[in-house]
């Protein structure tokens, strides 16, 4: 076979992954072609493209997973390989075969392969004639109840039910005993048949606490198979992974051997070529059994690159140009260790569902030799229901676990968003999990420690604390600003005291904060709870301040997006409102106009325009913070104008009532 450089690739998907694809073909001189929905117009990855074609609405169905739209833009555009990154039609073989019949490279393996894969039932079949170890259990065709029954007594319980052509954990089902398999089959065959239009099921011995290892093969098209050593994925919410980490540790040197060689066996049964990974149960003691096989790239390749320091896309392409594998088994080495957290758009705490919103701010950890981002979002940029809630990857390398695992702890805490909820915090919590760092992994991590990991990492004080403290960095004068603007303790006859109004959820509280020295702080909240010292210094960036709280060092930074302040400490966030009373009053008399002291909705407007009003009159009423503020004629005078009427939403400082003392009043 001759070689065929690729010149045109047109990458079939979108987010991270696309942008992630382009990257190294615009470092190989490749021309890249993106293809978008709707919602996606104006996403990174489209922006990042030589070239964009919009192939259909929303829908993923008239769009990513349109084998035809797809086919069509590679056409239009000369594009002569099209990618289809993990995913949407990543293992379809439609769009495998389209791209052979019109000539264009399908970066992955052939139509055959993948189909050798796509059901489990079939794949085990062909994994145990290469001798590849299986969990004892029941693959084959007939589907009777009868037969699972009987079958299901043979493997003994606990007993895993599978959807054959199934991923993701739909059509699986965990059976104790007996009296639960009729309704477990009937659910999962219901399921199955919903989510993949097969009902075909598969049974297995269910392990109690396996890891799940997998190994990163890749074939070129002259018959050489090499393994790129392992990755643990065991920590993973409803079946999907947040955490990976490679090599897995805790592993024998004979056994990532003789996985890697049962994964390559894996590769050969199939006639694979490119880029795949083999997925195994591991059990302590170092028994291992076949999963499945991705017949793709997978979410998680970037920690078998930074530990081999090879492009994992770059050798698909070079691959799907019929170049060889130049390197024998033993040439290959891994160096370090890499760990990555994937960052969702969910809430952990109300059962991982994905969020949507706009990304009203967006910062990412900066990129360094050490740490690698591979984003598919940007500031303002909205989140839809339509997609995968990933927005990004975070990756670090070190030369151990240890440090490896630190570094992407602190990197957590670096990125930061406002408007969409993240996982990031939980994610931290199970980086910083004494269990996670002693490698005390199984796939039911999550649920083992569930109480903890979900545990608040900070007090209601604590909280409030940190909200107030990120508004007074926000609002404090820089050291080269007109004195008098400092909002510190100094007072002229006045309290060192100051109040101060957070909103923090559902929660309403008031506080009065005295300044005692430059970082340090007294809080007094309730009459209830005693009085909090607060303590604080800069931190490594510009943008942080480290602050002393509870025993413990919390890194504190913060944005604001209109009226919302938007509070980041450790890598967990929360939005909140705050008002400053003291505020109104220093600005009354400065000018001919009352401001709004806070944010809030006008409840009343007792006031009238072009009428004179003794000095204390009410003229607007407003509420906030579940309180009303009513806002009082400063001196004898005239309310020349009114900028504000019933049910108003006004922000702070917002010009209200436009105000003329009298001549002699303001003398």
């Amino acid at each position: 076979m001759t070689e065929t450089p690729i010149r045109t690739l047109l990458v079939a998907n979108r987010g991270e992954i696309a942008h992630r694809i382009m990257r190294t073909a615009r470092r190989m001189g490749v021309h890249t072609v993106a293809v978008f929905s709707d919602p996606d117009h104006d996403a990174p990855f489209v922006l990042a493209a030589d070239e964009a074609v919009r192939i259909g609405p929303a829908e993923a169905s008239q769009s990513y997973l349109n084998v035809d739209a797809i086919i069509k833009a590679a056409r239009d555009t000369g594009a002569d390989a099209i990618h289809p990154g993990y995913g949407f039609l990543s293992e379809n073989t439609d769009l495998a075969a389209a791209c052979a019949n019109h000539g264009i490279h399908f970066i992955g393996p052939p139509a055959s392969a993948i189909r050798a894969m796509g059901s489990k039932s079939a794949a085990k079949a062909l994994v145990a004639e290469a001798d590849v170890p299986l969990v004892p259990g029941y693959h084959g065709d007939e589907q009777s109840d009868e037969r699972l029954r009987a079958e299901a007594d043979n493997t003994g319980y606990p007993l895993l039910i599978k959807a054959s052509a199934g991923g993701g954990g739909k059509g699986m089902r965990v059976v104790r005993g007996p009296d639960e398999l009729d309704e477990a089959i009937a659910s999962a065959r219901r399921e199955a048949e919903s989510g993949f239009g097969d009902p075909h099921l598969l049974l297995e011995r269910y392990l109690e606490n396996p890891r799940h290892v997998e190994v990163q093969v890749l074939f070129d098209r002259h018959g050489a198979g090499r393994y790129l050593f392992d990755r643990d994925c065991s920590v993973q919410r409803r079946h999907q992974k947040i955490i990976e980490e490679a090599p897995a540790p805790g592993l024998s040197d004979s056994v990532r051997q003789a996985m890697g060689e049962a994964a390559i066996r894996c590769g050969v049964a199939i006639g694979y070529t490119g880029a795949g990974t083999v997925e195994f149960l591991y059990e302590p003691g170092g028994h291992f059994y076949f999963m499945e096989m991705n017949t793709r790239l997978q979410v998680e390749h970037p920690v078998t690159e930074m530990i081999t320091g090879l492009d994992l896309v770059e050798w698909q392409l070079r691959v799907a140009a019929n170049e060889p594998l130049p390197w024998a088994q033993a040439d290959l080495s891994r160096d370090g260790h890499a760990m990555e957290a994937r960052v969702y758009a969910e809430d952990p705490d109300n059962g991982f569902l994905p969020a949507t919103g706009t990304l009203y701010r967006l910062q990412e950890p900066q990129e360094t030799d050490w740490l690698r981002v591979d984003s598919g979002v940007a500031e303002g940029l909205s989140i839809t229901p339509w997609y995968d809630p990933m927005l990004a990857k975070v990756i670090a390398w070190g030369p151990d676990r240890e440090t490896a695992r630190r570094r992407l702890s602190d990197a957590l805490i670096r990125y930061r968003a406002q408007g969409v909820t993240l996982n990031t915090g939980f994610v931290h919590r199970v980086l910083s999990h004494s269990a996670f760092a002693r490698a005390d992994l199984t796939t039911h991590f999550i649920e083992q420690y569930e109480d903890s990991l979900h545990a608040t990492p900070f007090t209601d004080d604590e909280q409030q604390a940190l909200t107030w403290l990120a508004w007074y960095q926000r609002t404090a004068a820089t050291p080269d600003a007109d004195p008098w603007s400092f909002a510190d303790a100094f007072r002229l006859g006045g309290p060192r005291e100051q109040p101060c109004e957070l909103s923090i959820g559902q929660t309403d509280r008031r506080l009065n904060y005295e300044l005692q020295a430059p970082g340090r702080a007294v809080l007094h909240l309730d009459a209830d709870r005693p009085v909090q010292t607060i303590r604080w210094r800069p931190g490594a960036n510009a943008d942080e301040t480290i602050v002393s709280l509870g025993g413990r060092d919390v890194v504190l930074a913060s944005c604001a997006h209109g009226e919302q302040l938007g509070v980041f400490a450790n890598a967990n966030h929360w939005t909140a409102l705050v008002n400053h009373p003291e505020e109104q009053k220093e600005s009354d008399g400065q000018d001919n106009a009352l401001h709004a002291p806070m944010h809030g909705r006008i409840t009343d407007v007792p006031g009238t325009a072009n009428v004179w009003v003794e000095a204390g009159t009410a003229l607007v009423v407003m509420e906030a913070m579940k309180m009303e503020h009513t806002l009082r004629a400063p001196a004898n005078g005239t309310v020349a104008a009114i900028h504000c009427g019933m049910g108003d939403s006004v922000g702070a400082g917002q010009e209200l009532v436009a105000f003329e003392p009298d001549q002699e009043t303001s003398e």
